[in-house]
């Protein structure tokens, strides 16, 4: 079992100035932002209309700020309002990791920002590609992988700037660290596995539920059956995963309300999740349920990442007192060190 330390028994919390909290206050937006980007995105592919404006970065040759209303009707309306929402963001982003490099202290939060950055640019250029190359099922998984990364981040961003992440009560569970960590790891490839299910065509490959072709296993297989039965069994693996980190939690942390709230969270995020990706097996893909099970399983994610990046907090605490205290020794033996005079010359000596 993994050794429980804390630093003290109630949290307590900076005092932030207005501006730091201002900068945690703009990244939570921006968090939110980009869950109405995934709704958006979603909605795209659930109508199938990644083709309704086939030009890119223009939109049937105007400029995509300027491409008129009127002419917003049909699946044209889903995806020229995700290329807005998109452009949204990126400015977002822009500002984010400005924000970040002007005003945070930690380097390495400054670099997350930039990160952020190069994530929605790739994002934004995927996004293009998939267009240009008519929707090739590779570049359109690898653009949806890609979104739920930019989130991740986003959502870190807005961890790290809070005045919470400072809370001098840390847990330090090597178990729970290991578990979170490789639940987080679960439900991304899960993720993935989705995508790549949505992007092939494969979302009623299988067309029951909760049996396969009235059995508890496919009868016959092909690319698209087999594509969809392992996103089944992914997900009751990424379910049993989240049971085992919130039993765990809720029996060594009880008291712990900083990794106790996530977890119930995702007890009740994964529950919902089963149940829209059952409906949207039994709707036969209704859109807006189909795109609902889309944003739900990327705030599963985060929310399994917030609880995990809270079980590294001691690590990264450790780290960064190691780190300083390193930098004082080295500067202490620089302060002793002192030059010799040169020499006077010889008398004589030219």
């Amino acid at each position: 079992m993994g050794q429980v330390g804390r630093t003290g028994k109630t949290p307590t919390y900076l005092t932030y100035p207005t501006y730091l909290t201002m900068l945690h206050r703009f990244s939570q937006f921006l968090v939110a932002c980009t869950v109405v980007l995934i709704l958006a995105g979603s909605l795209v592919t659930s109508h199938d209309a990644g083709l309704s404006v086939p030009d890119w970065p223009t939109s049937y040759g105007w400029n995509m700020f300027t491409f008129p209303p009127s002419m917003w009707v049909a699946n044209i309306f889903y995806e020229h309002g995700h290329r807005l929402i998109a452009s949204t963001v990126g400015l977002l982003t822009i500002v984010l990791a400005v924000w970040l490099w002007m005003a945070e202290s930690r380097r390495w939060l400054r670099w997350l920002g930039v990160a952020a950055l190069g994530a929605v640019i790739a994002q934004g250029v995927l996004g293009g590609l998939t267009v240009l190359f008519f929707l090739p099922p590779a570049v359109s998984t690898a653009h949806a992988g890609l979104a739920e990364i930019f989130f991740c981040i986003t959502v870190a961003i807005a961890l790290f700037t809070s005045p919470g992440w400072h809370a001098a009560n840390v847990v330090d569970d090597s178990t729970l660290r290991r578990i979170a960590t490789t639940t987080t790891v679960l439900i991304y490839a899960q993720i993935l596995i989705g995508a790549t299910m949505r992007h092939t065509g494969a979302g009623l490959a299988i067309p029951d539920f909760p049996l396969m072709f009235g059995g508890v296993a496919p009868d016959h297989w092909d690319a698209k059956i087999a594509v969809h039965f392992a996103h089944r069994v992914g997900a009751l693996v990424v379910t049993l995963s989240i049971l085992a980190a919130a039993a765990y939690v809720w029996t060594r942390h009880r008291g712990e309300r900083e990794i106790t709230r996530p977890a119930l969270i995702l007890l009740a995020l994964v529950a919902a999740q089963v149940t829209l990706g059952a409906l949207t097996v039994l709707s036969r893909r209704d859109p807006w349920i189909n795109s609902i099970h889309v944003v739900c399983g990327a705030m599963v994610l985060t929310t399994s990442l917030v609880l995990t990046l809270r079980t590294w907090r001691a690590r990264v605490a450790e780290a960064t007192v190691r780190l300083k205290a390193d930098t004082e020794i080295v500067q202490s033996v620089i302060d002793r060190v002192r030059l010799q005079p040169d020499r006077e010359p010889a008398r004589g000596s030219t």
